[in-house]
């Protein structure tokens, strides 16, 4: 099994439309996908119809129930979608008021990281949208991750909300004892704004080996697929923004193969000739 955080400390750069968009081509592709909402505004929650100032079942639960957490317990918080093969558990508000409560309590930073292991059998991945506020919900989302994705907001505010977010991998690349992979995501990318340009090639320049190299575009065909409830390549699988995520979940599936593949002779030749 994979997890996959989508977080940012900075709000409206499209952190729920990333996990949504790249989970449901995830699904489509064959694999089980079980999102979880880490967020207590609840943006992903909202996304599938549940309102998260009522969900009496949800990722809290999980945090509130860690010493006592099943296989059967997980099981009994998780929602379907109208995507087969993926999965949700909800937000809920009370997840604000976990950094209260996380003072003086063990384990509470690896709560997601047991709950992927409880169903490692159940599922391929799990993908965890985050808060975008640095507390224990973005730890857990953290330091539970294979692979952590950063979209970006291709305007100049964005680029240092993402400063802020690659300080706080450094500090917990430290307490992981080991680097934490990384993909930069430039999002809502407008052609016709000088800032929308700017900011893409400052991305580009600054973050060459840990941007991807494409781009998601402005497209409202995205915004639509959220009011209606469905994923964006069900709801419009041609329309620019699912083309994009397309290629960007290819990316992602390639550069994961690329890095588990051992070094071939030639490769292994040329590090020691050099």
């Amino acid at each position: 099994m994979q997890v996959w955080s989508f977080a940012n400390q900075k709000g409206g750069v499209g952190k729920t439309t990333t996990t949504v968009s790249i989970s449901g081509l995830a699904a489509e592709s064959g694999m089980r996908v079980l999102m979880l909402d880490l967020d207590p505004h609840g943006s992903l929650t909202s996304y599938w119809g549940l309102n998260s100032d009522t969900c009496t079942s949800s990722t809290y639960t999980l945090f509130e129930e860690n010493k006592t957490l099943t296989n059967d317990r997980i099981k009994s918080l998780i929602h379907s979608t109208s995507v087969e093969g993926l999965d949700f558990i909800p937000s809920s508000t009370a997840l604000a008021t976990l950094e209260r409560q996380a003072i003086g309590k063990d384990g509470l930073g690896l709560v997601v990281s047991k709950t992927a292991q409880l169903m490692e059998n159940d599922y391929d991945l799990v993908a965890v949208d985050s808060p975008p506020i640095l507390g224990v919900l973005m730890i857990n989302a953290l330091a539970a991750c294979q692979k952590l994705i950063i979209p970006v907001q291709t305007e100049h505010l964005a680029l240092k909300g993402l400063e802020r977010m690659l300080h706080t991998l450094k500090m917990m690349s430290r307490s992981r004892k080991n680097e934490l992979e990384y993909l930069i995501v430039p999002t809502m990318f407008d052609r016709r704004t000088h800032a929308s340009i700017t900011s893409l090639r400052a991305i580009k320049n600054t973050y060459m080996e840990e941007a991807w190299p494409g781009k998601i575009p402005i497209d409202t065909r995205l915004r639509d697929a959220s009011k209606a409830g469905l994923a964006p390549h069900v709801f419009d699988p041609n329309s620019r923004g699912v083309t994009a995520y397309a290629s960007l979940f290819k990316y992602i599936l390639g550069e994961r193969s690329a890095r588990q593949q051992p070094p071939s002779e030639i490769t292994t030749l040329e590090r020691c000739v050099g």
